[in-house]
């Protein structure tokens, strides 16, 4: 209960300390993109903020995104057929592909417990 409760704090302080460095980012890369036009470092801001927002949001893994976990939890979560349904407006069959494209991701990280707590208290 004890290293439970240390390890919230932990993760607590340090989500506190990155998160603010992570909006300053999002918006630094913005800029940059803007004026210099490297779409490929848009692209891996916005799949940041995908994954950022399938975990606190959603509850998915953090290797996932949300179209991926959408397609996954397809026929059991209310959310889900709304987000398929979005994403479809701009790209037919996207969250059907995201979870082809993610879910030997998504074995490989429980196969090899890397989901499993990482600091020991």
């Amino acid at each position: 209960m004890l290293n439970a409760l240390k390890e919230r704090v932990a993760l607590v302080l340090i989500i506190m300390i990155l998160l603010p460095l992570f909006v300053i980012g999002a918006f630094v890369m913005i800029a940059y993109v803007f004026i210099f036009g490297r779409n490929w470092h848009l692209r891996q801001c916005f799949r940041t903020v995908d994954h950022f927002v399938n975990v606190t949001l959603f509850g998915g893994y953090a290797w996932e995104s949300l179209s991926s976990h959408a397609w996954r939890e397809r026929e059991t979560k209310v959310w889900a057929p709304l987000i398929i349904k979005l994403a479809d407006t701009f790209h037919k069959g996207h969250c059907r592909k995201a979870n082809l494209r993610e879910q030997a991701i998504i074995n490989l990280v429980k196969e090899n417990y890397l989901d499993e707590q990482t600091i020991k208290f």
